[in-house]
C-alpha cells in the first residue's frame, strides 16, 4: 500500500508521526554513523544512488535522512511505511521539516562520529542540530565521482562493524520498532535466521517468528508469543477455551492499551499463550466492546 506524502502537511500524517516516535527509540551500532540522502525508489537499496553508496558504506551504520519520516536506519528500510511512501521532491525543506528531522538526527547520532554525505534540506537539518560532523558531499552532488571519492577516503578513518553485530542490531531494531523499547530482549544473542527472502527467526532450534520481507515486520509463532508474555508486551487476556482462530471481544478480559489494529499480539489464558495473531481492534476497544472480532489468530494451541 502506497503512503502518499504530497505536501508539508504530510509531516503530521499518523504513519509519519508514529514512525518518528519509534525512531526516537533506535540506537546505532558501532562508533560512526554515515548520513545519506533518501531516494525516490523504495526500498532505498534498489536505487542507483544507494547502490553506489553501499559499495562504500555497507560495513558502517547507515542512516537515511528523509522527510516527512525524518530518519531511517538502513536496517529498517524494508519496514512499512518507509518502504512504500511517495513524496514530491523539491529540494526545499520547511523549518518544521528541518526541525523534526534534525532533532531525530541529533538524538540518534549522540556521542558518535558522524559522516554527512548530504546536500540541500538534508544538510540543513544536520547543520541545525549537529555541532561536529564531516561533510563528504561536494558541490551538492552526492553521486559525483568527487563526492564518492571523498566518502571512501573519509571512511578509511572509521572502524567497520562486525557482520554478526549488524545482523543482531537489525533484528533487534525491527523488534523495537514493532513492539516498543523493551522488545530488544525479544531477540537473544544466540538467534539464527533461515531463508533467502522471508526469514525464519530461530532460537535453540525453535522458530519464534517469521520476518516478512514484504512488510519488514515479524509474524509471531507460539514460541514468540511466549517471549512477549514474559516481557508483558502486546498481551490479550481471555477467559474461555479457544476452539477457532477468531477471538471475539466479549471474551477478552484485558488487553495491552498500546495495541493498535494489525499489531501482532499474544493471546493468553491462565498464564499460558494459547494463540498468536493480528489485532483487529485497539487494546482499549477489546476491553470495552460487547461484540465484534478482537483478534484473528495465525497459530493457536491445540
Amino acid at each position: 500500500m502506497k503512503v502518499i506524502c504530497s505536501s508539508e502537511e504530510s509531516l503530521y500524517r499518523p504513519e509519519a508521526v508514529r514512525w518518528r516516535q519509534r525512531m526516537e527509540l533506535m540506537k546505532p551500532v558501532g562508533d560512526s554513523v554515515v548520513l545519506l540522502p533518501c531516494s525516490m525508489k523504495k526500498p532505498y537499496s534498489n536505487s542507483k544512488s544507494h547502490q553506489a553508496f553501499r559499495k562504500l558504506t555497507r560495513s558502517f551504520q547507515e542512516l537515511i535522512v528523509t522527510s516527512p519520516f525524518g530518519i531511517c536506519p538502513r536496517e529498517l528500510e524494508n519496514t512499512f511505511p518507509i518502504q512504500s511512501y511517495d513524496v514530491s521532491t523539491t529540494g526545499k525543506w520547511s523549518s518544521d521539516e528541518i526541525n523534526e528531522t534534525g532533532r531525530l538526527i541529533e538524538k540518534y547520532c549522540r556521542n558518535k562520529n558522524v559522516v554527512a554525505h548530504l546536500h540541500g534540506g538534508y544538510l540543513e537539518s544536520c547543520e541545525a542540530y549537529l555541532d561536529d560532523f564531516t561533510l563528504t558531499c561536494k558541490d551538492g552532488k552526492p553521486t559525483s565521482p568527487y563526492s564518492l571519492y571523498n566518502l571512501r577516503m573519509e571512511l578509511k578513518n572509521h572502524a567497520k562493524i562486525n557482520r554478526r553485530d549488524k545482523v543482531l542490531n537489525e533484528l533487534r531494531s525491527i523488534a523495537i520498532y514493532q513492539f516498543g523499547l523493551d522488545a530488544e530482549e525479544f531477540i537473544p544473542d544466540n538467534v539464527k535466521t533461515k531463508g533467502r527472502y522471508h526469514k525464519k527467526i530461530m532460537v535453540d532450534g525453535t522458530q519464534i517468528a517469521l520476518l516478512n520481507k514484504d512488510t519488514g515486520l515479524y509474524r509471531l509463532n507460539l514460541a514468540g508469543g511466549e517471549i512477549l508474555r514474559k516481557l508483558d508486551i502486546n498481551i490479550v487476556h481471555i477467559d474461555f477455551d479457544l476452539k477457532t482462530n477468531t477471538v471475539f471481544a466479549p471474551g477478552i478480559t484485558k488487553a495491552s492499551h498500546n495495541i493498535v489494529p494489525n499489531d501482532e499480539v499474544a493471546v493468553v489464558r491462565d498464564d499460558t499463550v494459547v494463540g498468536v495473531g493480528k489485532a483487529i481492534l485497539t487494546g482499549r476497544e477489546m476491553e470495552k466492546c460487547e461484540n465484534g472480532i478482537g483478534v484473528k489468530l495465525k497459530h493457536r494451541l491445540k
